[in-house]
């Protein structure tokens, strides 16, 4: 008869989770280590190392230095449906998918979180830093993702997809940590991984390029690369009113903030020409191959039909920094659904678009099919496919996919 709450913790070969693990140990739980297979193409690596065998050793190596039970479980069939072929499917079309957010929701605490359930686990446990908090809403539980505790590494914005059953099952048990302390942890306990370097590859992908990786699928094509002045009318009209609050803008002033700009060859002058518009995103600065243009040039649209890239030169030009973006209103996801914005209403928060970019406060309107998030400061690179999500004192509310 089990007695002590039983948790499957993904170790990924990783310093975090293994710590994580060995807290949970510590704090009284029946702990299990899984491995999580999820990729088996290595023609696409940067090296001719195996980083997923060379994981799972380091993985199986922390769970007999703990003394817990260890397995593997190969879920490369659902990675390849849910995140590879998405992020085919969305960079074949011109949009921005991050595939760690959706590894998060669609793999490790779902598939994953499924198999664990199968073990009779209470709980999975992942080294994200990240924490839970629980409210009481009319006398039921609600669950908060809460930032982790050290703000270099904070990666709620990763988990912003998680529904309330997924993270009813979830624990974070290094989110009150700094990175340095797991550290130290991993290695007063002489775990092997507490040296180890993080992970710069793609979710349970590993060291790829992702050039490289989209090649795999998506074939060059020559075609232009467009530069758009500055000094466009199309650019000069959009105002933002000064001094009127985002929630009594009209409809017509909604769109026209909010929404991506459209572009058109003749708007500017050809350049230079690339491999491939399904390879670029906006915001992108490397790769262009184009010199002499003094300032950098950025990527501010593509156009995946018209194989074109338009782009901009420097920081501060209005192509490259929106005010505001369209989240349409069945990609919108609320965490906390006791919030959620009904058309006609609005809210303040703070939001963020990418990892580790600082929080920006802004106004969310939820307009009949449409979610608006107007930010009081220009946001550069907003990319369709990216991901917003929206916090308020150090919780993360909700997230919507970028139209």
């Amino acid at each position: 008869m089990k007695t002590k709450p039983r948790v499957v913790v993904g170790l990924s070969g990783g310093v975090d989770s293994s710590v994580a693990a060995k807290l949970l140990l510590d704090q009284g739980y029946e702990v299990i280590g899984m491995f999580m297979k999820n990729w088996h193409d290595e023609s696409v690596t940067l090296s001719n190392e195996c980083p997923w065998m060379e994981d799972s050793t380091d993985a199986m190596l922390v769970a007999q230095a703990l003394g817990i039970p260890f397995q593997a479980i190969d879920l490369s069939e659902e990675y390849q449906k849910r995140i590879v072929d998405y992020m085919f499917a969305e960079y074949s079309v011109g949009r921005t998918p991050n595939p760690d957010i959706l590894c998060n929701r669609e793999i490790k605490f779902d598939i994953f979180l499924q198999a664990a359930l199968k073990l009779k686990a209470d709980f999975v446990a992942t080294g994200h830093y990240c924490q839970k908090g629980e409210v009481l809403h009319q006398g039921a539980p609600i669950y908060q993702l809460l930032a982790g505790a050290d703000t270099n590494k904070d990666q709620s914005y990763f988990l912003c997809q998680l529904s309330q059953e997924q993270l009813s099952k979830a624990l974070f048990p290094i989110g009150h940590l700094q990175k340095a302390e797991v550290r130290s942890l991993a290695k007063q306990a002489g775990l092997v991984t507490a040296e180890k370097k993080d992970s710069q590859g793609l979710c349970f992908i590993g060291k790829v390029r992702l050039p490289d990786f989209l090649q795999q699928q998506l074939k060059p094509k020559t075609g232009k690369i467009i530069q758009i002045s500055d000094e466009l009318s199309a650019y000069r009209d959009i105002q933002i009113p000064s001094g009127i609050p985002p929630q009594t803008w009209s409809q017509e002033q909604l769109d026209l903030i909010c929404r991506p700009i459209a572009y058109l060859p003749e708007y500017g002058k050809e350049i230079a020409t690339h491999r491939g518009a399904h390879y670029f995103t906006v915001g992108q600065r490397k790769g262009l191959q184009v010199g002499g243009t003094g300032k950098p040039l950025f990527v501010i649209h593509t156009d995946t039909q018209r194989n074109i890239i338009y782009t901009g030169l420097g920081e501060e030009h209005p192509g490259l920094n929106r005010y505001g973006l369209v989240v349409p209103r069945n990609q919108a996801h609320w965490i906390r659904e006791d919030l959620k914005l009904h058309p006609g209403q609005f809210a303040s928060y703070s939001a963020r678009i990418r990892y580790r970019q600082p929080l920006t406060k802004a106004t969310l309107i939820q307009g009949k099919d449409h979610l608006y998030v107007v930010f009081e400061q220009a946001q550069k690179g907003i990319a369709p496919g990216q991901f917003v999500a929206w916090y308020t004192n150090g919780e993360c509310i909700g997230s919507g996919t970028i139209l």
